[in-house]
């Protein structure tokens, strides 16, 4: 028995193909919505995930930052208490300053200067006299410079020659002078002591 389809074929093999491709073309969004889905919370994820290592990177920076900030407070507490221990023992050393200036200056007076006023102002002490010559005074600027540690820098103010009366008859001539110089403490007459021995030291060795 012979069978004959009398049905359009051809339309129903068209509609056929339509609906698979429709269903091929949903099937494909779904997928892709699926896949754009999944990237999309990866990077949420990923996002999430950095921005709590920030946060984490944060907190850290700012307990550095007091950190460093109490550091800070803490050096200049110590460099505040290291200078007032140096005023302190610059005040304790600068109380024989005055035995060290007296001392020295009978050391180092030439013969024939006489000292008629002396007066300090900190560090710098003025001095007035007499000498029986211009010679005597250079020999004492000799001294103060060369020979003692304690005194440093003199400078020759002035300089008058005049007569003193020594009698009724004799007349003597002076030249009257006005200088100032410096009184060193005790610490830089240590730290000039040290140096001069290390130079020596290197020296002897050189040799």
């Amino acid at each position: 028995m012979i069978l004959i389809n009398l049905l359009p074929h051809r339309e129903a093999a068209r509609k056929h193909r339509r609906e698979m491709f429709q269903a091929t073309m949903f099937a494909s969004f779904l997928v892709g919505l699926l896949i754009a889905g999944g990237i999309y919370s990866w990077f949420q994820m990923q996002i999430g995930e950095q921005q709590t290592k920030n946060d984490f990177l944060q907190g850290e920076i700012k307990v550095l930052e007091n950190q460093i900030k109490e550091i800070a407070t803490i050096e200049e507490e110590i460099a505040a208490l290291t200078a007032r221990q140096k005023a302190v023992e610059d005040l304790q050393a600068d109380r024989n300053l005055p035995v060290h200036l007296l001392t020295e200056l009978v050391k180092q007076l030439p013969d024939g200067v006489y000292v008629t006023n002396l007066k300090q102002e900190g560090r710098t002490v003025t001095m007035q006299g007499m000498a029986q010559s211009n010679e005597r005074i250079s020999e004492m600027l000799r001294n103060l410079s060369n020979n003692t540690p304690w005194l440093a820098k003199p400078e020759l103010v002035e300089i008058v020659s005049g007569n003193v009366a020594l009698g009724a008859r004799d007349q003597r001539r002076v030249a009257a002078f006005k200088m100032n110089f410096q009184l060193m403490r005790a610490s830089e007459v240590e730290k000039t002591a040290t140096g001069q021995g290390t130079g020596t030291g290197t020296a002897q060795t050189g040799k």
